[in-house]
């Protein structure tokens, strides 16, 4: 079996996912196929070469639907022959459009592939966008009753027994770190800069990190779960706290802990990794800067949703005959605090090995593009540090887990 190098990557600054953000009013295709070219131009590859453009999304629908991926290689002007394909495994889409283009080199059927992913949050939802996670299927929401993610993030709080001061503390970590790692540059070798149509940059640094965030901060901010979580909406017999006690039934009530400030930052953004088999990396002169050496994936129990990261770490270790102690560096997804606490928990990781930069809390949560970002974050710290592997974990819809363990060459 062929070995899947990762020869490099980029990603745009996240953008704030609101219409006053810096990247709202570009296209998601041309924002991607941007990156797309940063890649080209970083590398030197012939784009006439590559195998497949791999791409993640979580949206799939409005002006990110029509298999984003394929018109991105267009939009990037590259040659009509590039093939792309888009995949959605929501939260876990670009680090699954990794793992498949890695899968394709190690199988021998390619030898070039692109895999990333986009989204920009700015412009969700679209109208015509699935109301909820059953997309109204009523048989298959009346034997998963799905509650909204963060209602799922405060139910693991409650199971876990993590206070409200717990997850705003890691909130905090989670700021602190990042704004070192952006105030040493530690960001500045994937991030390439992102153009307005008249050439002028439209934003070359990550904007959503707030360094100014204190504990007294944190605690003013009203939980954002708890009205939600006691509504009975329309097509619904019974509230989504009342859903969760109904699988959960130790649970007296849902502790609503999470807010906007220990919770994933909303932004828009893109990431693209070029993976390339050892042979053809040889042959034309590239250097390989890490090997992807195992990938996970595990699904959980779809109401709480969220707890699958540590199910897909250990799956990955297992299959790779590795376990925790090999492990030099952990990324795993801060869609909600609770996410990285309970992982820290379940594999008894050091905390100070997780997130060493600060994570989604701090940084934003481009959906389709995180996995990506996170591997090049792992990688960049790895070289930094003259560390040699790190694994990366991420929670998604549905109830599912994603992992990837890569190491230096």
């Amino acid at each position: 079996m062929s070995e899947a190098w990762i020869i490099d990557g980029v990603r745009s600054p996240r953008g704030k996912g609101k219409a006053n953000g810096s990247l709202h009013h570009i296209h998601p295709q041309e924002l991607l196929g941007q990156v797309l070219n940063a890649l080209r131009d970083r590398v030197g590859i012939d784009p006439s070469e590559v195998d497949d453009v791999v791409m993640g999304n979580g949206n799939s629908v409005g002006d990110h639907g029509c298999d984003i991926g394929r018109q991105a290689v267009l939009a990037a002007g590259w040659p009509i022959e590039v093939p792309g394909v888009t995949l959605n495994r929501w939260c876990g889409s670009g680090q699954q459009a990794v793992t498949f283009a890695a899968m394709g080199v190690q199988s021998g059927q390619q030898q070039l592939v692109v895999g990333g992913g986009v989204d920009m949050m700015s412009r969700w939802p679209a109208e015509d966008a699935p109301a909820d996670f059953a997309a109204g299927n009523a048989k298959l929401r009346e034997a998963f009753p799905f509650v909204p993610q963060g209602i799922s993030a405060d139910l693991i709080a409650t199971l876990e027994g993590f206070s409200r001061e717990d997850v705003d503390a890691f909130a905090l970590r989670s700021q602190e770190r990042a704004a070192q790692a952006l105030s040493e540059g530690r960001f500045e070798r994937s991030v390439v800069p992102i153009h307005n149509p008249d050439g002028t940059i439209a934003l070359d640094h990550d904007e959503h990190p707030r360094p100014s965030t204190t504990l007294e901060g944190l605690a003013k901010l009203d939980a954002s779960f708890a009205k939600l979580g006691s509504l009975v909406l329309d097509g619904y017999d019974t509230s989504f706290d009342e859903m969760c006690r109904q699988v959960y039934p130790q649970v007296a009530a849902v502790d609503h802990v999470h807010h906007a400030g220990n919770s994933s930052g909303v932004v828009d953004g893109a990431a693209a990794i070029l993976v390339a088999s050892s042979d053809y990396a040889t042959a034309h002169g590239l250097a390989p800067r890490a090997r992807v050496v195992m990938s996970g994936v595990a699904g959980s129990e779809p109401v709480i949703m969220l707890t699958a990261p540590g199910a897909a770490a250990q799956r990955c270790l297992d299959r790779a005959g590795m376990t925790v102690a090999d492990v030099d560096l952990w990324e795993i997804n801060e869609a909600f605090a609770t996410v990285p606490m309970k992982t820290i928990r379940d594999l008894d990781l050091d905390p100070d090995k997780v997130n060493v930069n600060g994570g989604a809390i701090a940084l934003g949560h481009p959906i389709g593009a995180t996995g990506a970002m996170l591997i090049q974050t792992a990688l960049d710290e790895l070289e930094r540090r003259d560390l040699s592997t790190a694994l990366v974990a991420m929670c998604t819809g549905g109830g599912m887990g994603t992992a990837t363990l890569i190491e230096r060459i």
